[in-house]
């Protein structure tokens, strides 16, 4: 999630446990340890782009981190915040632990995956309840929060935790109903998914972008679940083999590590874009949901040496145009839902593959 939210709901708990003379406090408290996980994307190197990739949402983001993330968090903020507060070490470091214990749950209910168990496991939780960002869900803990600090009401951050655990619980219900559509779409079809998953399109719990995959391609398609079901037809692509897309490509070399490193970051979901080659989609993302057109990529060279890394690109284009589409989307409206090409993806759209 943005910083904010996870700030906001940092404050909350902490405010929810604490009495009146506390709840500033522990508020301030709780909202710079909610944010603070999120410091591990200072964890970068110039000679190994993905290292970032590997490194956010890991270990920071453990349940297992969470009385050292909080302690780290209350040794810095106890001086500066906690006790000019009136609070005792174990106080702030409470409130502390509170805050950050909520970052990396929030995380796992979006789709970007987070390593709720390591050391223990490397499996990226995902439960694609909620858009990283989505003011529906923020705005009203932010307010809430606010009040509660202003009229020291602890009774108004418990509020605002109800509202997170019902808008979850709404996402829970919007993903259960995309991906049994998309179970049907893909029976009409013809296919048989070998997985299927639906994840909340940008900034909403509406409109739903499902993607599953066959023997040999991914589908990826949208569809507004609520009020009335409104399909979004999208397209297919080829599933990554390297063996037939790359053969080139040495099994010893960085780079071939590098594609495996980023098929595991993808969930798998990965495809080589047909107009630009050597280029290595995640098919999970896009600013549009009905659209193969990825956010983010890493390009492989032919001449690159056996020690080179992969390239790392972010892909960002024609956003006031795609916020229109998203917008008409989210109205219900079908003149201009099937997808054309965009950024230059070179991609077939349409029922297509298997």
């Amino acid at each position: 999630m943005d910083p904010l939210t996870q700030g906001a709901l940092g404050a909350a708990l902490p405010q929810a446990v604490a009495n009146r003379r506390q709840i500033v406090t522990a508020g301030l408290l709780g909202f710079l340890s909610g944010m603070a996980p999120d410091l591990d994307v200072l964890i970068r190197s110039g000679e190994d782009p993905l290292l970032f990739l590997e490194y956010h949402r890991q270990f920071t983001h453990s349940l297992f981190f969470i009385p050292l993330g909080g302690l780290i968090c209350a040794l810095v903020l106890h001086r500066l915040i906690g006790r000019r507060g009136g609070l005792s070490p174990g106080q702030s470091y409470l409130f502390c632990v509170l805050g950050y214990a909520t970052h990396g749950l929030l995380d796992a209910c979006t789709t970007y995956g987070t390593l709720l168990l390591w050391p223990f496991s490397d499996q990226r939780f995902a439960w694609n309840t909620i858009s990283i960002i989505d003011p529906l869900f923020t705005l009203p803990v932010l307010v809430l929060i606010a009040y509660a600090a202003l009229r020291r009401r602890p009774a108004l951050a418990r509020v605002a935790l109800v509202w997170v655990l019902v808008y979850q619980g709404l996402g829970v219900w919007q993903r259960e109903q995309a991906e049994a559509h998309g179970w049907k779409l893909a029976e009409s079809r013809g296919h048989v998914p070998l997985r299927l998953e639906a994840k909340p399109s940008f900034a909403n719990i509406l409109v739903w972008k499902i993607v599953y995959e066959t023997d040999s391609h991914f589908h990826v398609d949208a569809v507004r679940t609520w009020p009335s079901v409104v399909d979004y037809p999208g397209g297919s692509i080829a599933r990554l083999d390297v063996a037939r897309d790359l053969p080139w490509l040495q099994d010893d070399s960085q780079q071939r590590a590098d594609v495996e490193r980023f098929r595991w970051f993808s969930n798998g979901y990965v495809a080589l874009d047909p107009a630009v080659p050597g280029r290595i989609i995640d098919v999970r993302y896009s600013m549009l949901p009905n659209e193969i057109n990825s956010l983010w990529s890493i390009e492989v060279r032919p001449q690159a040496t056996a020690d080179d890394h992969v390239s790392y690109r972010m892909h960002r284009s024609g956003g006031r145009e795609q916020a229109s589409e998203l917008w008409r989307m989210l109205l219900g409206e079908t003149a201009s839902a099937a997808p054309t090409e965009r950024g230059g993806s070179g991609l077939e759209y349409g029922v297509g593959g298997d």
